[in-house]
């Protein structure tokens, strides 16, 4: 019999819980019992989600109380040597000064995993022996056998996929570090053998970005291992997010269950499937219902999909199965009222897409008249969306058509325009800015809420705004900052904020997602053709300009981060989505070089983000990404001073193409990995402005100016002074007023003695 299984779920809950109890416990609200009892509550609600949808195969230890690799990492005992750690179980404490720093260690750097929207701590291997701290898997099989007889599979990061996600080994030592991991997982799996566990999910999503030859050597040992340890134990060898790599390889690991992506990867997949096959021994999992997009999944289309793997696997041996884990989605679209019909008819949330998977096994083992309904109502409301009039805007398509087939440059090469800015702005050596947003008090959300509640009028709003733009301008020009920003307090998220006032999106009321720790957002959904209606920025920005004498940035969120940290239709290319969304927002800055602003940040942290996992189709991309940049910004005059603001971004594999978007001025997020980033220029020539963030905005510590001196110094070892800029890592939204204040004027400080350093080189 066909059965359904998913390969993870919503960790924060419907109404963001998780974050609620987060936050409340590191800000001392709540105690450490009465926060793990909450989570312990969180945790048993998800699971019996699950059970009551009736999904045949319920995954267990996918919920964390941070993020999963941090609690591989902290399994193992591996924490970084900064941090006081004697053995034995990872407290809490440390735990979470890991992930956000202490007054006394700074944080793990944090990063993208694979190409979501989600970032993980990145494991620091170090000098640390690992060892086994706790078996959290066999934890979380027992709780939830116990407390509602739920026969889970447990869900691990597997070996190989954690030693790449890591830092702090060469690559000769990879081998190495998976020979000392080995006792430990085969430890683990030992230990749910002896429990009676049947399955366990070992998730190696790496397999989709190929390995090298010792790499797969070593794959092919490890699994062979790891099966001869627990025999009694089946492993589901996991990948998704692509198609595997080395399939006919993989296939003959000693492993139960293989898990293939069938939507990101299907045409991959189907083709090794095609040529190699598939073994009469194992399981096949069929990732046949999109884990990380909010679509509706073609039933139709599915089934027919199913059919055609039967060809390869009996339907007993078939699992149908999520992509990927729902993490990436939200929760449910049944509380969502204020949508569109023909827009709701056609989203699955994670309780949606559950759904999916029920009816496709019961369809695909009992044939289509068993799920008829659900097949006509899920074709009507595809057809719905389908013919929308969003989507058939002949203005919008007309014009993008026209700009887009023409070559996007600005007027002049950067040399010339570097002389031109540098006279009209004429900024002092080692420039200070900061990346454009300022805390968001309490006071700050207060007054938004009482806005869009009809409690304030326009008016009574808008002068609350420019009250926090005075306050904010006055304290920079008193820390001493040379080139400021609004604050951006009128903003609730760097892409909604867009999205707002863009035609063609359309926002949910609960549609939360976990970005990292407790950082949840809100994606908009871009379902129609994007629009320029009005001015978005012009009011505020030109308001902060009129208040002070030093130049104000403009700042705006580029085309592709609009549309990385969107929910995306799926009827076109992203590459037509992201030049209608570089068309409207040409016309925003052109607006605001109208309205006198002459420095214009176009924020693009999440170009790497969209990067394809296969290095085939990654140089596609980059070419009409930073298309996309450019015609956002090729209009503008030479003294008009561009800059863009990039996050946790492993520069050396793209510096050409950041180069290629001809910003006069880039900012990137890199103080957790500050020391790689500069190794990187000692490799490759940097030409434009650049500016290294300084400090870590994410953690509630003050860094010392000794500190900030002593990065700003090692990367002028490699840059030129005369275009390095001086800045924080990101921006200052989550932070409180006394502790920015207090980074920034350290900033300043050691700003002064760097500039004392390098003036006579300039």
């Amino acid at each position: 019999m066909t059965r359904s299984s998913v390969l993870g779920y919503p960790r924060i809950g419907a109404n963001r819980e998780w974050k609620k109890a987060l936050e409340a416990f590191w800000a001392g609200k709540l105690d450490e019992s009465d926060f793990l009892g909450q989570l312990r509550e969180l945790r048993l609600q998800n699971l019996r989600k699950l059970q009551s949808k009736g999904i045949d195969v319920i995954p267990v230890g996918d919920f964390s109380y941070y993020d999963q690799v941090l609690d591989t990492a902290t399994m193992f005992g591996l924490v970084p040597q900064r941090f006081p750690y004697s053995g034995g179980p990872v407290p809490l404490s440390l735990y979470y000064g890991i992930a956000r720093g202490t007054k006394d260690a700074t944080a793990s750097e944090m990063t993208k995993w694979f190409n979501t929207n989600y970032h993980y701590i990145v494991p620091e291997l170090g000098d640390r022996q690992p060892e086994l701290t706790e078996n959290k898997p066999l934890q979380a099989y027992r709780e939830a056998k116990q407390e509602l007889g739920i026969e889970g599979r447990p869900v691990l990061l597997g070996p190989v996929t954690f030693v790449k996600l890591s830092k702090g080994y060469r690559a000769d030592q990879f081998g190495d570090w998976l020979n000392r991991l080995l006792p430990l997982y085969k430890q683990i799996l030992v230990e749910l053998e002896a429990e009676g566990v049947a399955w366990v999910q070992m998730d190696e999503p790496s397999l989709v970005t190929g390995l090298n030859e010792a790499e797969l050597a070593a794959l092919q040992v490890l699994y062979t291992q790891l099966a001869a340890a627990a025999p009694g134990l089946s492993i589901m060898l996991q990948t998704y997010f692509e198609s595997a790599e080395h399939y006919s390889e993989i296939v003959k690991l000693p492993v139960r269950g293989i898990g293939l992506d069938f939507v990101h990867g299907r045409t991959g997949n189907l083709k090794a499937l095609a040529q190699f096959g598939f073994p009469k021994d194992k399981v096949l999992g069929a990732g046949v219902v999109d884990g990380r997009g909010i679509w509706k999944a073609s039933l139709l289309d599915q089934l027919a999909l199913l059919k055609a793997l039967s060809s390869y696997v009996s339907g007993d041996r078939l699992l149908v199965q999520s992509s990927c884990s729902l993490l990436h989605v939200p929760v449910t679209v049944s509380v969502e009222d204020k949508l569109l019909p023909e827009l709701k008819g056609a989203l699955a949330f994670a309780d949606e897409k559950l759904d999916e998977l029920v009816w496709l096994a019961k369809g695909f083992a009992e044939g289509e008249a068993s799920i008829q309904t659900q097949l006509n109502s899920c074709q009507k409301a595809l057809d719905a969306i389908a013919q929308s009039s969003q989507r058939s805007r002949s203005d919008v398509q007309k014009a993008v058509a026209a700009i887009s087939s023409k070559d996007a440059r600005r007027s002049a090469p950067f040399a010339k325009r570097y002389e031109a800015q540098r006279a009209k702005w004429s900024l002092p050596l080692l420039p200070t800015t900061t990346i454009g947003s300022f805390p968001q008090s309490a006071e700050v959300r207060k007054a938004r809420q009482a806005w869009r509640k009809g409690e304030w009028s326009k008016a009574q709003y808008d002068a609350f705004i420019r009250d926090q733009i005075d306050l904010w301008i006055d304290l920079q020009e008193e820390i001493g900052i040379d080139v400021l920003v609004h604050g951006e307090f009128e903003r609730t998220d760097m892409v909604e904020f867009f999205g707002e006032k863009l035609e063609g999106f359309a926002f949910t009321q609960f549609g939360w997602v976990q970005s990292y720790g407790s950082r949840c957002v809100k994606p908009p959904i871009i379902f129609g053709d994007v629009a320029f209606d009005e001015p978005m920025t012009v009011i505020e920005t030109a308001y902060a300009q009129s208040r002070t004498a030093r130049p104000v940035k403009g700042m705006l969120t580029g085309p592709i981060t609009i549309m990385n940290w969107s929910f995306v239709r799926d009827d076109i290319p992203r590459e037509r989505i992201a030049y209608q969304l570089a068309y409207a927002l040409r016309q925003e800055v052109e607006a605001l070089e109208k309205a006198g602003i002459g420095l214009i940040q176009v924020d693009e942290p999440a170009v790497r983000e969209g990067l394809p996992l296969k290095q085939q189709d990654q140089a596609e991309y980059l070419n009409w990404a930073v298309k996309a940049f450019r015609l956002t910004t090729c209009s503008e005059e030479e003294t008009t001073q561009i800059h863009t603001h990039m996050c946790y971004c492993e520069f050396h594999d793209m510096i050409g193409s950041i180069e290629d978007m001809d910003a006069d001025v880039i900012s990137i997020e890199t103080s957790r990995s500050h020391g790689e980033l500069i190794h990187s220029f000692e490799e490759n020539t940097y030409p434009l402005g650049i500016g290294l963030g300084v400090y870590d905005i994410h953690s509630p510590r003050v860094p010392q100016v000794e500190e900030m001196t002593s990065m700003i110094d090692r990367a002028l070892r490699v840059l030129d002074p005369k275009l390095f800029w001086i800045n924080p890592d990101c921006g200052l939204k989550t932070r409180g007023r006394e502790e920015t204040v207090a980074a920034l004027r350290n900033m300043v400080e050691a700003t002064s003695i760097a500039r004392s350093k390098h003036a006579v080189h300039v």
